[in-house]
């Protein structure tokens, strides 16, 4: 399997990337220094209104955006006990450091990320 961008998975980039699998998600936290990722569904309203939010701090912090289509990826989801769309799960160097669900407002996901970034 093949991912759009095979060089998406080090150092953060402008965009989101999906994930295809456990290790392709444990490759991205292996090779990035804070990653958020979004568990994600394509029917989910919330989801959808947060979409262009972390396709902003894609472009605009430090942190690698992952995105996991929870229908696509039901075992992943259920490994980080992903009980309702979106749950944010926020990796900083290789280990989960923070979780919250819901469509939560742009400033507050960029103090997430950059209590994380600070160096």
């Amino acid at each position: 399997m093949t991912t759009d961008s095979p060089t998406s998975t080090e150092g953060s980039t402008d965009e989101p990337v999906y994930i295809d699998g456990q290790d392709h998600l444990d490759t991205v936290v292996a090779g990035n220094d804070v990653v958020l990722t979004d568990f994600y569904a394509d029917w989910c309203g919330p989801c959808k209104m947060i979409e262009p939010i972390l396709e902003n701090l894609a472009a605009e912090t430090d942190a690698t955006i992952a995105k996991v289509d929870v229908d696509a990826h039901q075992p992943l989801a259920a490994e980080y006990g992903v009980r309702g769309v979106p749950t944010l799960v926020l990796f900083a160097d290789g280990e989960q450091a923070e979780q919250v669900t819901g469509a939560l407002p742009e400033d507050r996901l960029r103090d997430l990320i950059e209590s994380h970034t600070a160096a």
